[in-house]
């Protein structure tokens, strides 16, 4: 009786696909979470200070998103906020969020599996141009609601490279270095097939419907308002500013700049220089 139920649910979502596949439009908003966890000497600050940070840093990764998209193209921007990073009065705090600059805009173009993504870091302007990411996807047959749709699970599985900071005490002098890990990331996704289009937000695409949820490690998106056919129309346009570099040329360029950061970073304590101030530098 379940698979007949399931059948029919699938059944039901593709009539509904054919009837309108053609002239789908909306406006999808997203909000993003990121873990953070981070690790400090007792002599930097106190369990206060720590307490305080890390309220501070869960702030700056709550992030209001909005995806315009057709059935071939979609543009995700973050939502202006109110207020201004560092607003807070914590002058003693350096946050540098890697390729996460307020202005940034994604293209995706479904049709021609290429993205435009135009994004700042370290002060400069990029456009990154390339292929979109070809997903190997496992369709589940887990189902949940997320609002008024129904939405499938899918899950896919890839190895990122992982950098830490390990301290060590030779010859009586405190030093500290870069290791590098590799880790399996487990990557669940939620779409709907109400809505069937092949796309999502940030990077995430492929499957047989909108997504509107993604975990992808101590990363959280979830959907929290859908408007289809909006009023207002929509306003689709590919980015065109910024240096042109590959995705691989990107996170080379990124690599590189991090590096130059944790020596200047090293150097400084070295000679004492630095003070009060913390400098935390989290990849996006």
């Amino acid at each position: 009786m379940k698979s007949l139920v399931s059948f029919a649910l699938c059944w039901a979502f593709l009539i509904s696909a054919q009837g309108w596949a053609q002239s789908i439009k909306g406006i999808a908003t997203y909000k993003t979470q990121r873990k953070v966890a981070i690790e400090l000497d007792s002599t930097q600050m106190d369990d206060g200070m720590h307490a305080q940070m890390m309220a501070m840093l869960k702030k700056q990764f709550e992030k209001e998103y909005t995806l315009e998209f057709t059935n071939n193209e979609s543009v995700y921007k973050e939502v202006p906020k109110l207020d201004s990073p560092g607003s807070g009065g914590n002058a003693w705090v350096q946050v540098e969020v890697v390729g996460s600059g307020g202005e940034g805009v994604l293209y995706k173009n479904l049709d021609e599996s290429r993205f435009a993504n135009q994004t700042e870091s370290f002060s400069k302007m990029f456009l990154i141009k390339d292929q979109l990411e070809d997903r190997e996807w496992k369709l589940e047959k887990e189902t949940k609601n997320i609002g008024q749709y129904t939405c499938f699970k899918a899950t896919t599985t890839y190895d990122r490279t992982v950098m830490s900071m390990v301290n060590s005490n030779e010859d009586g002098e405190k030093s500290s270095k870069e290791e590098e890990s590799t880790e399996t990331v487990t990557l669940t996704a939620w779409y709907t097939p109400q809505i069937p289009i092949k796309n999502g937000p940030d990077n995430y695409d492929g499957l047989p419907g909108l997504i509107l949820e993604v975990s992808d490690g101590d990363l959280s998106i979830l959907c929290s308002k859908v408007v289809l056919n909006p009023e207002k129309g929509l306003d689709i346009k590919e980015p065109t500013q910024g240096k042109k570099v590959s995705q691989e040329e990107y996170e080379g360029i990124m690599e590189k700049k991090m590096k130059e950061m944790n020596e200047r970073y090293q150097s400084d304590n070295r000679r004492g220089s630095g003070g009060n101030e913390i400098e935390i530098r989290i990849g996006g």
